[in-house]
C-alpha cells in the first residue's frame, strides 16, 4: 500500500512537469549596465542640473557679555572722592585715564570699584577693562563747588509786629552775607524764596528752610537750603537824641574811613550816610563796623532803611520809604557783640556809577559804649576785616559830616477850613554841627511829624486837600499820612500836587497825622499846604506824581 501510493505520487509530479514546460531564460551579468555612458561624462553630471558651488558657513564667534560702570559719568569736586562700581566683569580690572593731571585713581579688585580723588579742575575719561579685554569708558569732570552754604542762622529781631516783607528781605540779605562764593559764582535766593506766611508777632519764633542755589560756569552747582530761625523780641522803641551824618566826601576816589563816633548807652542816635562811587572807580563796599571796647558783651538794637541807584533821588526815596515803615513798627535787629570784639552792623555794595544811602536808628540796649566806624573798601575785600583806625577821608568839595542835636521835630496845631492856608515847612532850618564840620542844610535824616486838627465851623461839609510844593528844587517825597504810605515821584520846584483829600463834616473836625523826613538826593525845603480842594487831579490819578 505504501509503495503504491508513493509511486503514484511520483508519477503525478513528473507528469505535471512534462505537460507545462518553463520558457528558457538567458541570464545577463548584474555588473553590466543596460546603457553604457560616454567615457567623458560623469555619472552625477547627467543626473543633477548645473549651478554655483556652495561654501559652508563659518562657525559664529560668541559675543562676550559687556561690562557696565555706575555712574556712567563722574563729577568729582576738588578734594573729594567718588567710587565707580563695575558690573559684569571677569578677572582683574585695569583702568587707564586719558590724563591724570586732574585726579588720582585706585582700583579695588575685591569690591570691583575704581575710586577717583579730585586734585585740580579739568575733564578727561577713564577706560576700564577686564581680563577678557572687554572695556567701558567713563567721563570724568573735576571742578570746585560754586561755594558753600552758611550754617544754621538765628536772627533776633524786633517789631510790633515784624512784617512779612521786612523779614523776607532781611533773611535774603543775611543768607547772601554769610554765603561763601568762588570768584565769578553767584548765589540765587530771593525774598519770595523765604517761606514765611505772614507777620511775626512779638515774643514769637519761627524756623524756616530757605532754598538756595550757588552756581558758576566753571563750577559745580550747590543746591541746598539754609535753616534760619527768627526770634521777635519785644523791646521799647528807640527815641534818638542825636543825628550822625556821613556825606563827606560824597564822591569817593579812594578807600578809607568815612565816619567815626561813639554810640553811648544813654544816647541813642540816628545815622545817615550818603556816598557816590563815580564811573571809572573800582567797585566798592560801604561797611558800618561796631567795636565793643569793653570786656563785657553788648547788645545793639538798630533799624535800617537803605537805597541804592544810579540816580540820587531814587536812592534817597527808597531809603526813606523803608526807614519810615520800619521805624513806625519798630522793626529791626538785635546784634550781640562779645567783649573786646567787632561786628559788622551793615554793609552795602557800591559799584562804580552808583549812589548808596542808609538811614539807621541805633542804641546800646545792654552793655557800655560801642564805637562806630563807617568804612569804604574794595568790593573784593572781606568786610569782617574792614579798618577801624586811621585818618578820616577828606575832599575839597564840602558836604555834611558830623553829629547834630535835632534828630526829630514834632509839631501840633489846629486849622479851620475857612482860615488862610496852613503851610508846614519841611527841611527849612540848617542844623549846627556839634563836631567840626559843615552845618546840615535841608534837615536830611531829621524825622518830622505833624498833628493837625482840621475843624469845620461851617454848616455844610467842606472838601479840603493837602498839597506838596517843593521850594528848593526837584524833590521826591515820602509820607505816612494817618498811617497810610503816600509817595511822590520827582516834582519840580514851585509846582503843587495833592497828596491827600478829606471831607470835613459840617460843624465837625478831622484829625490828620503826618510823618515824613527830607529825602537824601532831593532839594529841600518842601512845604505841605492845607487848603480847600481846588478840583485839580486827585492823588494817584493819571497826571499825578503821587502814588
Amino acid at each position: 500500500m505504501l509503495l503504491l501510493c508513493g509511486a503514484a505520487l511520483s508519477g503525478a509530479v513528473s507528469v505535471r512537469a512534462q505537460s507545462t514546460p518553463e520558457p528558457a531564460i538567458t541570464a545577463t551579468p548584474f555588473a553590466q549596465p543596460l546603457v553604457s555612458p560616454s567615457p567623458s561624462e560623469s555619472p552625477s553630471a547627467s543626473a543633477l542640473p548645473s549651478g554655483p558651488t556652495e561654501t559652508p558657513s563659518p562657525t559664529p564667534t560668541p559675543t562676550l557679555p559687556p561690562i557696565t560702570a555706575s555712574p556712567a559719568a563722574a563729577f568729582v569736586p576738588v578734594g573729594s572722592t567718588q567710587a565707580i562700581t563695575v558690573q559684569g566683569s571677569l578677572g582683574n580690572l585695569s583702568a587707564v585715564a586719558g590724563s591724570t593731571a586732574f585726579f588720582t585713581m585706585t582700583v579695588d579688585q575685591d569690591t570691583r570699584t575704581v575710586t577717583i580723588t579730585g586734585t585740580a579742575p579739568g575733564s578727561t575719561s577713564i577706560t576700564i577693562t577686564d581680563s577678557r579685554g572687554v572695556s567701558t569708558t567713563v567721563g570724568v569732570r573735576v571742578a570746585f563747588p560754586a561755594g558753600s552754604l552758611p550754617a544754621p542762622i538765628t536772627l533776633p529781631v524786633t517789631g510790633d509786629p515784624a512784617g512779612r516783607t521786612y523779614l523776607q528781605e532781611l533773611v535774603q540779605r543775611t543768607i547772601l552775607r554769610y554765603t561763601q562764593l568762588r570768584p565769578g559764582a553767584q548765589a540765587i535766593v530771593t525774598p519770595d524764596d523765604v517761606p514765611l506766611n505772614g507777620d511775626l508777632a512779638q515774643d514769637m519764633s519761627v524756623t524756616l528752610n530757605v532754598p538756595v542755589l550757588l552756581q558758576g560756569e566753571q563750577y559745580f552747582d550747590v543746591n541746598g537750603s539754609v535753616q534760619v530761625t527768627l526770634n521777635n523780641i519785644a523791646v521799647p522803641r528807640i527815641s534818638p537824641d542825636t543825628l550822625m551824618v556821613s556825606d563827606f566826601p560824597e564822591k569817593l576816589t579812594e578807600n578809607g574811613i568815612l565816619f567815626s563816633a561813639d554810640l553811648k548807652h544813654e544816647v541813642p542816635s540816628r545815622f545817615l550816610y550818603f556816598h557816590y562811587n563815580p564811573p571809572g572807580q573800582p567797585d566798592r563796599r560801604i561797611v558800618l563796623v561796631a567795636q565793643n571796647e569793653s570786656s563785657e558783651p553788648a547788645t545793639v538794637q538798630f533799624i535800617s532803611g537803605r537805597g541804592a541807584s544810579k540816580y540820587e533821588m531814587e536812592a534817597g526815596h527808597d531809603a526813606t520809604k523803608d526807614f519810615l515803615v520800619d521805624v513806625v513798627q519798630n522793626q529791626g535787629r538785635l546784634l550781640q557783640i562779645p567783649g573786646n570784639a567787632t561786628q559788622v552792623i551793615a554793609q552795602q555794595n557800591l559799584p562804580a556809577g552808583v549812589i548808596v544811602t542808609n538811614l539807621l536808628q541805633l542804641r546800646v540796649l545792654e552793655g557800655s559804649t560801642v564805637h562806630l566806624t563807617l568804612v569804604a573798601q574794595n568790593a573784593s575785600d572781606d568786610p569782617e576785616t574792614a579798618l577801624t583806625t586811621g585818618q578820616l577821608l577828606t575832599s575839597t568839595v564840602k558836604h555834611a559830616r558830623g553829629i547834630y542835636t535835632v534828630p526829630e521835630f514834632h509839631f501840633a496845631t489846629q486849622w479851620n477850613v475857612n482860615d488862610a492856608y496852613l503851610e508846614l515847612p519841611i527841611g527849612q532850618l540848617p542844623l549846627p554841627n556839634s563836631l567840626a564840620g559843615e552845618a546840615l542844610s535841608g534837615d536830611y535824616g531829621v524825622l518830622e511829624s505833624f498833628v493837625v486838627n482840621v475843624q469845620n465851623p461851617l454848616p455844610t461839609p467842606q472838601n479840603i486837600a493837602i498839597y506838596e510844593t517843593p521850594r528848593g528844587g526837584h524833590a521826591t517825597g515820602t509820607y505816612l499820612i494817618d498811617n497810610v504810605l503816600v509817595q511822590s515821584h520827582q516834582t519840580a520846584a514851585f509846582t503843587r500836587f495833592k497828596i491827600r483829600q478829606y471831607v470835613v463834616p459840617a460843624k465837625g473836625f478831622v484829625r490828620v497825622t503826618i510823618v515824613t523826613m527830607p529825602e537824601a538826593g532831593s532839594s529841600y525845603p518842601l512845604n505841605l499846604v492845607f487848603a480847600p480842594d481846588d478840583g485839580s487831579v486827585a492823588p494817584g490819578a493819571p497826571g499825578s506824581p503821587v502814588y
